[in-house]
């Protein structure tokens, strides 16, 4: 890439599509600590910033800013706070954030910038990088938009929550100080208690008055070896409530004189309602209405079926009779999209065309001098959501007009935008309740469904409404994550070694999208490179000294959007692989080779003879079992997985999955290695599996017997390994997820011999 395309895309994503203010950009990034007046007090508890209030009980309320959707991020948050308060974790209480600056994320922002990970190597980062990341830090924290995705909710606390909490402390401490005329290094806090060993002792309930009125005096976070939360083992503060039913998801949500809604969409993509005969589904018992839902949040226009009970609505749903409208610009169809994927994916490799997110070297003259070249073509389809819990919001307008929305949203403050776009309030009008989420993945960073609530509940007469939809329309109107295409070339030299690396993919461009659906006041009249089309393939850890990566960005217009792990999800499976691949042509082990190609990453070395060791790769296997490895870095960590597989009758069975991290501090232990876990299971039944087909603009999967899961019998043992380090937290919600079908298919290729390109891998087994 040159300076020049490089200095114009990274102010592109720095800022959003905004400009840079002369003078502005010279101030320092907003403060996050924020004030205590953004938490009035209320029920004798007390604020003493924008995070952390001090109930008279002395327990401490803290201010969540982020959604729940099983990743744990609500008990991992609360540990930070409860460390530099030094309270037991059960006294955290959580009150949901409001849509304050202070609340807005961060840290995501920085992962949309397109830099090589040599610039981002922490402790190395580059002077560019260095200031870029400060630019986007400063814009994102003006902007105040609120994410849980990226897998950045505690990267991006780690410090501002810390502080906050620690700001407190100094604060309670201080307040003892004057009350007692004792200095404040003579004070000692345990379990919320300050204490002297003179005798004097109260709980910060006794001390938050004239603590909230005190200077915060010297702030100083815990050295590491005080750490007493932690790292340590501890329960999830939401395990109980969600044992007992007292857990509130989206769907659970139940107010007075509520009324049902369900969604019906066109059978085909890009599909909207004609003519439309409502006389047999009004004669339904229970039914009230049919309203007409224009394209809203980036969804097809609709129809939805008001009435008592969502099965009354979903029954009169079903015999709605609709002369459905094609879409304008004609039937989609993944076969002929995946096939001009290949076409533009070769045409780039011969025409150096595409735009290149990094290159190294001179690749082609390296190529073009090499004694041995490899090329392989790789393909990913379409992938669906599939969240447990189907899309749902829930709407009452109150007569004053004031919106209020309980939604299993990813993205509340955007919800609450396009509430208000389609209520025709000002945002400061709408009130959004954030309950928990039956799964995200992706798919709850839109607001559709939030925009078609609120058009359903503007027709009910001051009435809440509870919209849905069904698993069918889940599956066919999803936001899905992009079919990809891959032509991947290397080049060995006399002596064996690896001279050269090619990599030229297509597939539609995923964040523009996205904005022009829930950031429209952002989208640009042309789209900026997408980094996260080429994430996890244009930034290889290997040692290889001539390389080029580039990127088609092309526009099918099948809806598309943020799937677990996003781009690395497919680029991981392209180019491990691959690897594996020329590790095979150089007639190396698959850990050896990949060893030698990371002398100077003594990180990623790390953990991938972590992973190597834990599943004894050096031992051998009875016959009819082998391993495959797979080594990958996402959202700041580096994950490397050991697959162990069998076939016994020609039926597949994967026994064993070994993973080791380095995902920087640990914050919560068995959070870690339950998103493992879930992402190991996830990965698993997408790479034998997922995939969506498109024929003649319809979706063929519709439910879960058409895109199976593996199921509990199917799932393997699952080991999780973490390397100690003293860096800040990294992500640790994707990035266990990436190298699964690589090392899957690498392992199928040790036990059959038989070389898997293409997703899913299962039905080509046979």
């Amino acid at each position: 890439m040159t300076a020049l395309r490089r200095r114009s895309l990274v102010l592109s994503a720095a800022t959003l599509g905004g400009a840079l203010l002369v003078g502005w950009g010279l101030t320092p990034p907003r403060s996050r600590l924020g004030s205590a007046s953004l938490w009035p007090a209320a029920d004798g508890e007390i604020a003493l910033n924008g995070w952390i209030k001090i109930t008279k009980d002395g327990g401490v309320v803290l201010a969540m800013n982020r959604s729940e959707m099983g990743q744990g991020v609500h008990t991992a948050l609360a540990m930070l706070v409860a460390e530099e308060l030094d309270v037991p974790l059960q006294r955290v209480r959580l009150r949901q954030a409001g849509h304050e600056a202070i609340f807005g994320s961060a840290e995501s922002f920085v992962g949309f910038l397109p830099f090589h990970a040599d610039a981002r190597e922490p402790g190395q980062e580059s002077t560019a990088f260095r200031a870029a990341r400060w630019i986007t830090l400063k814009v994102a924290r003006e902007l105040g938009i609120n994410v849980t995705g990226g897998s950045a909710s505690v990267a991006d606390a780690w410090l501002p929550l810390r502080l906050a909490a620690a700001t407190a402390r100094a604060r309670l401490l201080g307040a003892a100080s004057l009350r007692w005329k004792l200095p404040v290094a003579e004070l000692e806090v345990r379990d919320g208690i300050v204490s002297h060993s003179s005798g004097p002792r109260a709980h910060y309930g006794q001390l938050v008055e004239q603590a909230a009125l005190s200077p915060p005096g010297d702030v100083v976070l815990k050295p590491r070896h005080a750490l007493r939360v932690i790292g340590k083992p501890a329960r999830r503060i939401d395990l109980v409530d969600k044992c007992d039913g007292r857990a509130v998801y989206g769907l659970d949500v139940r107010l007075p004189d509520l009324v049902y809604a369900s969604v019906v969409h066109a059978p085909m993509i890009g599909g909207a309602p004609g003519p439309v005969d409502v006389n047999a589904a009004l004669r339904l018992p229970g039914v009230e209405r049919i309203v007409r839902l224009p394209p809203l949040g980036g969804a097809d226009a609709a129809l939805a079926v008001l009435a008592r009970t969502t099965w009354h609505a979903r029954e009169a749903a079903r015999a709605l009779q609709v002369q459905w409208q094609p879409r304008p610009g004609g039937a989609l169809d993944s076969k002929r999209i995946e096939a001009s994927l290949e076409a533009a994916a070769r045409g780039a490799a011969e025409q150096r065309s595409g735009f290149g997110f990094h290159s190294r070297g001179d690749s082609a003259a390296a190529l073009a001098g090499s004694a041995r070249r490899v090329e392989a073509l790789y393909r990913a389809p379409y992938l669906a959501h599939a969240t447990m819990e189907p899309m749902n919001c829930t709407v009452r307008i109150h007569a004053d007009r004031r919106v209020e929305l309980w939604a299993p949203t990813q993205v509340p403050g955007l919800a609450r935008d396009a509430a208000a776009r389609v209520a025709g309030v000002d945002p400061a009008a709408v009130t959004v309740h954030v309950t928990y989420l039956g799964g995200g993945f992706g798919r709850r960073l839109e607001v559709d469904f939030v925009a078609q609530a609120v058009r359903v509940a503007q027709e009910t007469g001051g009435r809440p409404v509870q919209l849905s939809w069904s698993r069918e329309e889940d599956f066919m109107h999803d936001f899905y994550r992009p079919a990809g295409a891959a032509l991947l070339r290397a080049g060995f030299d006399a002596q064996g070694r690896l001279q050269a690396f090619e990599a030229h993919s297509a597939g539609d461009a995923l964040e523009p999208r996205w904005i022009e659906r829930v950031l429209p006041a952002f989208a640009g009249p042309i789209d900026v490179p997408d980094k996260t089309t080429v994430e996890g393939l244009y930034d290889l850890p290997y040692a290889i000294p001539h390389q080029r990566i580039a990127h088609v960005a092309t526009r099918s217009g099948v809806p598309v959007g943020n799937w677990r792990s996003v781009g690395h999800s497919q680029n991981a499976f392209f180019k491990e692989s691959f690897i594996d691949e020329l590790a095979f042509a150089a007639r190396q082990d698959p850990l050896r080779f990949r060893l030698e190609l990371l002398d100077t990453k003594p990180r990623h070395a790390a953990v991938l003879q972590l992973a190597a060791h834990k599943a004894g790769w050096s031992r051998a296997l009875p016959r009819g079992r082998a391993r495959g490895l797979a080594l990958h870095e996402s959202f700041g960590t580096i994950c490397a997985q050991v697959v162990e597989v069998s076939s016994v009758d020609k039926q597949l069975r994967v026994l064993r999955v070994v993973t080791a991290l380095d995902c920087g501090t640990v914050v919560h232990p068995q959070g870690v290695a339950q998103q493992v876990e879930s992402s190991v299971v996830m990965g698993l039944s997408a790479a034998l599996y997922g995939r969506i087909d498109i024929e003649g603009g319809a979706v063929r999967q519709k439910n879960f017997p058409d895109q199976p899961m593996v199921t509990l019998a199917q799932t393997p043992a699952i080991e999780t390994h973490t390397v100690p380090s003293v860096l800040p937290p990294t992500g640790m919600g994707e990035p266990a997820l990436p190298p699964v079908a690589p090392a899957l298919a690498n392992a199928l290729f040790a036990l059959t011999g038989k070389r898997l390109r293409e997703l899913p891998l299962q039905p080509l087994l046979g």
